[in-house]
Protein backbone atom coordinates (compact mmCIF):
# COMPACT_ATOMS: atom_id res chain seq x y z
CA UNK A 1 0.00 0.00 0.00
CA UNK A 2 1.06 3.65 -0.77
CA UNK A 3 1.25 5.75 1.63
CA UNK A 4 0.36 9.36 0.60
CA UNK A 5 2.97 12.39 1.23
CA UNK A 6 2.56 15.44 2.83
CA UNK A 7 3.38 18.39 0.91
CA UNK A 8 5.59 20.89 2.69
CA UNK A 9 5.64 24.30 1.13
CA UNK A 10 8.31 26.92 0.66
CA UNK A 11 8.53 30.42 1.91
CA UNK A 12 7.77 31.07 -1.59
CA UNK A 13 5.12 29.56 -2.09
CA UNK A 14 3.61 30.80 0.50
CA UNK A 15 4.15 34.30 -1.01
CA UNK A 16 3.11 33.04 -4.38
CA UNK A 17 -0.52 32.02 -2.74
CA UNK A 18 -0.50 35.30 -0.73
CA UNK A 19 -0.27 37.49 -4.26
CA UNK A 20 -2.13 34.95 -6.22
CA UNK A 21 -5.07 35.95 -3.78
CA UNK A 22 -5.04 32.11 -2.82
CA UNK A 23 -4.89 32.87 0.96
CA UNK A 24 -7.44 35.94 0.72
CA UNK A 25 -9.68 36.43 3.55
CA UNK A 26 -8.07 33.42 5.43
CA UNK A 27 -6.18 33.83 8.95
CA UNK A 28 -3.32 31.57 7.64
CA UNK A 29 0.26 31.44 8.52
CA UNK A 30 3.12 29.00 7.47
CA UNK A 31 4.51 26.51 10.55
CA UNK A 32 7.18 24.02 9.89
CA UNK A 33 6.09 24.11 5.69
CA UNK A 34 2.64 23.30 6.55
CA UNK A 35 -0.60 26.17 6.31
CA UNK A 36 -2.40 26.52 9.62
CA UNK A 37 -5.26 28.30 10.44
CA UNK A 38 -4.90 30.61 13.27
CA UNK A 39 -7.19 30.47 15.90
CA UNK A 40 -9.78 33.27 16.58
CA UNK A 41 -8.55 36.17 18.52
CA UNK A 42 -10.88 36.81 21.71
CA UNK A 43 -11.43 39.93 23.10
CA UNK A 44 -9.21 39.70 26.20
CA UNK A 45 -6.78 38.12 24.18
CA UNK A 46 -6.50 41.62 22.43
CA UNK A 47 -6.41 43.73 25.45
CA UNK A 48 -3.46 41.77 26.83
CA UNK A 49 -1.67 41.94 23.46
CA UNK A 50 -2.28 45.72 23.08
CA UNK A 51 -1.01 46.65 27.21
CA UNK A 52 1.69 44.59 26.58
CA UNK A 53 2.80 46.07 23.55
CA UNK A 54 2.44 49.61 24.48
CA UNK A 55 4.23 49.22 27.35
CA UNK A 56 6.87 48.12 25.66
CA UNK A 57 6.42 50.84 22.85
CA UNK A 58 6.70 53.35 25.77
CA UNK A 59 10.07 51.85 27.31
CA UNK A 60 11.49 50.67 24.21
CA UNK A 61 11.19 54.02 22.37
CA UNK A 62 14.18 54.83 19.82
CA UNK A 63 15.82 51.42 20.95
CA UNK A 64 13.71 48.64 19.14
CA UNK A 65 10.67 48.55 17.22
CA UNK A 66 7.10 46.83 18.01
CA UNK A 67 5.02 44.84 16.03
CA UNK A 68 1.91 43.63 16.84
CA UNK A 69 0.49 40.25 14.90
CA UNK A 70 2.77 40.74 11.66
CA UNK A 71 5.33 38.44 10.33
CA UNK A 72 8.62 36.82 10.58
CA UNK A 73 10.30 35.11 7.96
CA UNK A 74 12.03 31.99 9.25
CA UNK A 75 13.61 29.20 7.17
CA UNK A 76 10.31 26.93 6.30
CA UNK A 77 7.66 29.17 8.76
CA UNK A 78 6.16 32.32 8.78
CA UNK A 79 4.41 32.72 11.41
CA UNK A 80 2.29 35.88 13.16
CA UNK A 81 3.36 36.25 16.53
CA UNK A 82 1.65 38.40 18.92
CA UNK A 83 4.55 40.41 19.46
CA UNK A 84 8.07 41.38 18.18
CA UNK A 85 10.52 42.87 19.87
CA UNK A 86 12.92 44.06 16.55
CA UNK A 87 16.01 45.89 15.89
CA UNK A 88 16.08 49.70 14.61
CA UNK A 89 15.75 51.00 11.87
CA UNK A 90 12.58 50.61 10.64
CA UNK A 91 13.47 50.67 6.80
CA UNK A 92 15.27 46.88 7.17
CA UNK A 93 11.66 45.89 7.24
CA UNK A 94 10.20 48.24 4.09
CA UNK A 95 11.28 44.73 1.56
CA UNK A 96 11.13 41.82 4.32
CA UNK A 97 9.53 40.66 7.39
CA UNK A 98 11.90 40.81 10.21
CA UNK A 99 14.22 37.70 10.34
CA UNK A 100 16.01 35.87 13.43
CA UNK A 101 18.66 37.69 14.16
CA UNK A 102 16.62 41.01 13.65
CA UNK A 103 14.42 40.04 16.47
CA UNK A 104 15.37 40.83 20.65
CA UNK A 105 11.94 39.42 22.19
CA UNK A 106 8.91 37.80 20.41
CA UNK A 107 6.02 37.23 22.78
CA UNK A 108 2.99 35.02 22.23
CA UNK A 109 0.20 35.89 24.46
CA UNK A 110 -1.91 32.37 25.61
CA UNK A 111 -5.11 31.60 26.26
CA UNK A 112 -6.50 29.33 24.21
CA UNK A 113 -3.29 27.75 22.43
CA UNK A 114 -1.33 27.06 25.32
CA UNK A 115 -0.07 23.51 24.36
CA UNK A 116 0.83 24.37 20.87
CA UNK A 117 2.64 28.06 22.11
CA UNK A 118 4.93 25.73 24.04
CA UNK A 119 5.63 23.00 22.01
CA UNK A 120 5.12 23.45 18.07
CA UNK A 121 5.71 27.11 18.03
CA UNK A 122 9.08 27.26 21.28
CA UNK A 123 10.54 24.21 19.02
CA UNK A 124 10.21 26.22 15.69
CA UNK A 125 11.97 29.47 17.37
CA UNK A 126 14.44 27.81 19.07
CA UNK A 127 15.30 26.21 15.55
CA UNK A 128 15.19 29.48 14.20
CA UNK A 129 17.51 30.35 16.77
CA UNK A 130 15.23 32.83 18.45
CA UNK A 131 17.07 34.41 21.08
CA UNK A 132 14.41 34.62 23.72
CA UNK A 133 10.66 33.64 23.85
CA UNK A 134 8.21 34.43 26.12
CA UNK A 135 4.54 33.10 26.37
CA UNK A 136 2.29 34.75 28.62
CA UNK A 137 0.01 31.98 30.06
CA UNK A 138 -3.04 34.28 30.55
CA UNK A 139 -5.23 30.92 32.56
CA UNK A 140 -2.04 30.41 35.14
CA UNK A 141 -0.87 33.64 35.69
CA UNK A 142 2.76 33.61 34.60
CA UNK A 143 5.48 33.72 32.12
CA UNK A 144 7.01 31.46 30.75
CA UNK A 145 10.77 32.17 29.38
CA UNK A 146 12.60 30.30 27.08
CA UNK A 147 16.57 31.08 26.58
CA UNK A 148 19.57 30.16 24.76
CA UNK A 149 18.27 28.42 21.74
CA UNK A 150 20.08 24.93 20.88
CA UNK A 151 18.65 22.77 18.17
CA UNK A 152 14.86 22.27 18.75
CA UNK A 153 14.39 23.40 21.83
CA UNK A 154 15.65 26.40 24.69
CA UNK A 155 18.25 25.13 27.58
CA UNK A 156 16.96 27.86 29.95
CA UNK A 157 13.19 27.74 30.87
CA UNK A 158 11.44 30.00 33.68
CA UNK A 159 8.10 29.81 34.82
CA UNK A 160 7.74 34.38 36.16
CA UNK A 161 4.24 34.59 38.65
CA UNK A 162 6.09 37.41 40.39
CA UNK A 163 8.61 39.64 40.80
CA UNK A 164 10.80 41.46 38.12
CA UNK A 165 12.04 40.44 34.68
CA UNK A 166 13.93 41.69 31.91
CA UNK A 167 14.52 41.01 28.52
CA UNK A 168 18.28 39.71 27.62
CA UNK A 169 18.63 42.61 24.67
CA UNK A 170 17.15 44.82 27.11
CA UNK A 171 19.07 44.07 30.56
CA UNK A 172 18.05 47.60 32.52
CA UNK A 173 14.50 47.22 31.48
CA UNK A 174 13.15 45.98 34.85
CA UNK A 175 9.44 44.76 34.50
CA UNK A 176 7.36 43.81 37.35
CA UNK A 177 5.32 40.69 36.02
CA UNK A 178 2.14 41.86 36.95
CA UNK A 179 2.45 44.64 34.83
CA UNK A 180 2.19 41.76 31.90
CA UNK A 181 -0.33 39.26 33.77
CA UNK A 182 -2.65 41.88 34.71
Amino acid sequence: MIMPTLVKWTIEDYHNMIDAGILAQKKVELMAGKIIEMTPEKPFHRRVTFKIADYFREKLRGKAIIFEAHPITLFDSEPEPDIIIAKLPLERYDNRHPYPEDIELLIEVSDTTLKYDLETKQKIYALAKIKEYWVIDIKNSQVIIFQQPENDHYLKQMKVTKGVISPLAFRDLKINSQTILN
